[in-house]
């Protein structure tokens, strides 16, 4: 029997094992951590994890940020796990804009209004931009998307709205 290729141990058997797995795979050697940390693989890895029939639902409560377990439209209790923003914020302070491949783009509306782009599985965050509001202005109805341009950089796009009227959309680059 042949040795099975490194290649092969990537793609076929990481993309398959949870967030959680693959951060504590990064420190096991230079290799795993070069090829792990790609966006190709990041690509497969949330492709392959979209198609999974194991499906959670974020909820942000009052005083805490539950994750269900959704299998079949059906809500499991004692499957039910609570985690914590990045920030030390009640989560009422939070509003989500988006979502795309398990990121969140969110607004901390606490003080600054900064805008984050947040991975709840692996718990990382990106501060994208702290001048997120004008505190003149409600903007309870900004709207935002994420999407990968033909180079398979990740675009935020933050749509700013003032009385329901678009005004100034902003493009953020990921890298």
């Amino acid at each position: 029997m042949e040795k099975i290729g490194m290649e092969m141990v990537v793609d076929e058997i990481f993309t398959r094992l949870p967030a959680k797995a693959i951060d504590r795979f990064k420190s096991v050697s230079k290799y795993f951590r070069k090829e792990l940390s790609t966006h190709n693989f990041e690509l497969k890895h949330s492709r392959r994890t979209g198609n999974s029939l194991q499906k959670k639902l974020l909820s942000l409560k009052h005083t805490s940020i539950v994750v269900d377990d959704i299998v079949r439209g059906n809500l499991e209790v004692d499957t039910s796990k609570t985690i914590t923003f990045p920030y030390n914020i009640d989560p009422s302070f939070l509003r989500i804009i988006s979502s795309f491949n398990g990121l969140l783009l969110v607004c901390n509306e606490r003080i600054l209004c900064e805008l984050i782009l947040w991975n709840p599985t692996t718990r990382r965050f990106n501060l994208i931009s702290d001048d997120y509001f004008n505190h003149r202005f409600d903007r309870k109805s900004d709207t935002g998307g994420m999407y990968f341009d033909e180079f398979n950089n990740l675009k935020v796009l933050h749509i700013k709205c003032y009385r329901n009227v678009a005004t100034a959309p902003c493009l953020f680059t990921t890298s």
